[in-house]
């Protein structure tokens, strides 16, 4: 790896590595008959997945301008940490992603335990009930390329839905019903309790409160045999209700889908993507813990050294 230090992942040691890892994905692209986009899953704290993982997004954007680049970015979390200089690299990443990604649905540790500890009453969660969790948004995101469905979408279309100014693609994601890895449902839900529990703060896996901000837009994708009348009732319903949390500026806010598939040992499910301002805590959280160790210029020689400069 490149030792939890970005310069190296994004300007030495990545930089020597890439463009085997563009035949790769070259190799890829080319048997693919008709390319929707690529998905990176990387963490923003590290070396690796930060740096390198920002590099390989540029590097695609030059060779494949027009596809959809999307991100699962696992976000450095207020009280997991694993390394001292996570905001200088998150800092670092960040401004990468906002130029070359067209979506990024932000993901964070602290969020993921929170919910196995609150929801799934699990006491020890292992690295794989997190996992759990993210594959369950991932396998919803791509879901809708993957399985017939009544109402369509697309990356594409998802992009265009949920994104009003080209920067502001950083999304909060849930999903419900949320269960444990193995465990049963004892009931289908309904479509209502689907929503309630959707726009639940405690369904979000990043650690930003949709409740301290509004939601610009939001995508609905659900999984299951449902009537779409319902869901669209619903939809208006939640917009309604709660017209107070969507901004006024963009009408019909929330976009929905419906699959005709669920994921497996579920007879209905639904995908939560929220475009909502209070994503902005999170990125607050990174700036002040970054303004604190630049101000006293702490570790910045690992940067330094690796030929990035200080501005």
């Amino acid at each position: 790896g490149a030792g939890k230090n970005w310069a190296k992942g994004h300007y030495t040691e990545g930089a020597e590595l890439i463009d085997s890892v563009l035949d790769v994905v070259r190799k890829e692209a080319e048997s693919a008959d008709c390319l929707q986009g690529f998905q990176i899953t990387h963490s923003l704290g590290g070396g690796t997945g930060a740096g390198m993982g920002t590099l390989l997004i540029s590097k695609i954007r030059e060779e494949y301008p027009d596809r959809i680049m999307l991100t699962f970015s696992v976000v450095p979390s207020p009280k997991v940490s694993d390394t001292v200089v996570e905001p200088y690299n998150a800092t670092l990443s960040v401004h990468q992603l906002v130029e070359n990604a067209d979506e990024c649905f932000c993901i964070d540790n602290e969020a993921l335990y929170d919910i196995c500890f609150r929801t799934l009453k699990l006491t020890t969660p292992t690295f794989g009930d997190l996992n759990h969790l993210v594959s369950a948004v991932m396998s919803g995101v791509t879901c809708s390329l993957r399985f017939p469905g009544q109402l369509n979408s697309d990356l594409r279309k998802l992009a265009v839905n949920i994104v009003p100014f080209p920067r502001l693609h950083f999304f909060m994601v849930g999903f419900a019903p949320l269960t444990s890895r193995g465990s049963q449902q004892y009931r289908a839900l309904t479509v209502p309790e689907l929503t309630q529990q959707m726009f639940d703060a405690k369904n979000m896996m990043c650690a930003a409160d949709p409740r301290h901000g509004r939601y610009l837009t939001a995508a609905a994708m659900f999984r299951g045999r449902m009537s779409t009348k319902e869901v669209d009732e619903q939809m208006l319903n939640v917009q309604n209700k709660n017209s107070s949390y969507f901004v006024e500026w963009i009408p019909n806010n929330i976009k929905a889908s419906v699959r005709d598939i669920p994921p497996k040992g579920l007879k209905m499910a639904v995908n939560f993507i929220g475009n909502s301002t209070a994503i902005q805590e999170m990125f607050k959280r990174v700036s002040e813990q970054f303004t604190g160790m630049f101000r006293r210029k702490a570790f910045l020689h690992w940067y330094t050294g690796e030929g990035m400069d200080e501005m």
